[in-house]
């Protein structure tokens, strides 16, 4: 992707990516002060920030496996864009205006205040974090085809969050009541949210002007790039709905009346796409139950990445306040010990200004990296620089040396918004190596039914690479799961397998079935899962250690967990071998 026409093009289609980043960042930084300000207690304020990631790992799943299949003229993935983005819009208008809504309720007052702040709070964390999913399938389906123009699409992600980052935590540090916005729109909250506004509905339009994502009017066009279907159907109709086939998409008794529903549905696309939604659900939980090794192996190393850099971030700055500046938050205002805390405050934001500055020199140079050293290398030693970065932080006393290596955790946050997604672009993009396909047998013996689920792989050949059979009457061993060898029996002329004691048949179902934004949509939900175990297991571990050292300390824990599963992900078919 040589150019600065395609550079430039990547910088206008992850314009929402750096609006939605600037919105989240700033509105969550300022929405504390709010609910405080309007009596919520500070245990129930943590509960209401909690709210976005809990429903995000609802419904994640859901949208993602959703917009794989959706049949709208408008595309794949721009429908739950501009969904998702109306719903950020709505919060960043609730949250700075609750109590002139909560006015206009003669029955309201302040509790009614207070629900519009949780609903307008609980709105932009969902909509903001669940956004990006849809916009990281967007991506993939425009880059998919070659592994460096994905490399490079998914580096210009990771740069604008992290620049939206840095947007986003200083725009609330910035004075704005004493502008002459202030004048016209009423204080520091109107005129912060009022900017933000015009962020986000600049960036949206930008984004879905350059997209130009080609409509899925058929039922080829619902899983572009997926491989061909095996005979057994799809997992879930390529439609999104009842459009023939076998597998487990929606029974062939529902067919007709929402054929005939569909005429009326190409005026209303948000109907088409909730109906999507529900058509979806039960196909959902079986690619759950079903998830292929090598997404599971990633997985389980971004989840304990995640939860490693998140408990970091959540309590750098009140570490450096409580543990370095050894302040007291619960100080009365204008003591000494209250003012160390705040002066430890404002460093520790320093400190994540410089991380998010770090990643964002990372993200621009992570397609070298991996050219010149290997996915492997660059994620193993992100990880191994975030772990060696917080143990010098609980070890160190020194403002300068805690700060510095607060910047280097960076390269970590770059790495992991980068390298997972094009990873599992590599994964989708060779299907037959990576998610081989699953046989279920099924044995009838004296009117029992057994099943056993085998997978069916010839050997490794001398080049290196494997094999994938999706079966036939070679006599090739089937390996089972519990890793025991088992035989075919003998095929009859009708092609059917018969024993003695009774019949079998196979029913093979391909992990290829998947859609890309299922799999998206699953590395998202471990980075909203990494929210949610600090906010609620972090504060108990302080108060049984007594120090707010354990907040790094744990996050150095999670930190070495993180690089020895990462030595087990498979980066490459090499590593299929083992």
């Amino acid at each position: 992707m040589p150019g600065w026409r395609a550079q430039w093009r990547l910088v206008l289609l992850n314009s929402l990516t750096c609006g939605l980043e600037i919105c989240v960042a700033a509105g969550i930084t300022y929405v504390p002060p709010l609910l405080l300000e309007a009596g919520v207690e500070e245990q129930y304020m943590t509960m209401v920030l909690g709210i976005g990631p809990v429903l995000g790992l609802l419904f994640i799943p859901l949208i993602g496996s959703a917009s794989d299949h959706c049949n709208s003229s408008y595309g794949r993935r721009r429908p739950f864009i501009w969904l998702l983005s109306l719903g950020v819009l709505l919060a960043l208008l609730i949250i700075p205006n609750a109590d002139l809504l909560a006015a206009h309720f003669a029955w309201g007052g302040r509790t009614l205040q207070v629900y519009f702040l949780i609903l307008g709070v609980g709105l932009l964390d969902f909509c903001g974090q669940v956004c990006f999913t849809p916009l990281e399938a967007l991506l993939s389906d425009l880059y998919r085809d070659k592994e460096e123009d994905c490399r490079q699409a998914f580096a210009m992600f990771s740069f604008m969050v992290s620049l939206g980052g840095c947007v986003g935590y200083l725009l609330p540090a910035l004075d704005w009541s004493r502008g002459l916005l202030s004048f016209y729109l009423g204080g520091q909250a109107e005129c912060l949210f009022s900017l933000l506004v015009l962020i986000f509905v600049t960036s949206v339009l930008i984004t879905m002007k350059v997209s130009e994502e080609p409509a899925c009017g058929g039922p080829t066009g619902a899983m572009a790039g997926a491989a061909p279907e095996p005979a057994g159907g799809p997992l879930v109709d390529p439609a999104g709905l009842c459009g023939g086939g076998g597998g487990g998409g929606v029974p062939r008794s529902c067919c007709y009346p929402l054929r005939c529903q569909l005429r009326l549905l190409k005026a209303g696309p948000l109907l088409c796409l909730l109906r999507t939604c529900w058509s979806m659900t039960p196909a959902i939980y079986r690619s759950y139950c079903h998830v292929p090794h090598v997404v599971r192996q990633l997985c389980a190393a971004q989840l304990c990445s995640w939860v490693a850099v998140m408990s970091f971030m959540l309590f750098y700055t009140d570490f450096v306040g409580e543990g370095i500046y050894q302040g007291v938050p619960s100080a009365a205002h204008g003591t000494a010990p209250r003012q160390r805390y705040e002066e430890g405050i404002r460093m520790g934001s320093l400190g994540l200004f410089l991380q998010c500055a770090t990643s964002t020199f990372f993200s621009l140079a992570m397609s070298r990296l991996v050219r010149h050293f290997g996915s492997r290398r660059v994620y193993v030693s992100s990880m191994v620089t975030f772990t060696a970065s917080t143990l010098v932080i609980c070890l160190s006393k020194s403002v300068v040396v805690i700060t510095l290596m607060s910047a280097l955790t960076g390269f970590a946050y770059a790495t992991l918004q980068t390298l997972p997604y094009t990873l599992t672009c590599h994964y989708h993009k060779e299907m037959e190596v990576y998610m081989p396909k699953r046989k279920t047998k099924y044995t009838n013996k004296n009117g029992l039914a057994i099943q056993r689920d085998l997978a069916h792989l010839t050997s490794v050949d001398e080049e290196g690479g494997l094999i994938h059979k999706t079966g036939g009457s070679n006599a090739h061993g089937y390996f089972s799961q519990d890793n025991s060898e088992s035989y075919p029996p003998p095929h009859n002329q009708n092609g059917s397998s018969r024993s003695a004691l009774g019949t079998e048949l196979e029913e093979t179902e391909g992990y290829e079935k998947r859609g890309v934004g299922l799999d998206f949509a699953i590395l998202d939900s471990t980075f909203l899962l990494s929210q949610v175990f600090p906010t609620l297991f972090m504060g108990m571990i302080v108060k049984f250690t007594e120090s707010v050292t354990a907040y790094m300390a744990c996050s150095a824990i999670f930190g070495t967990i993180a690089i020895y599963l990462a030595n087990h992900v498979i980066f490459d078919q090499k590593d299929l071998k083992s």
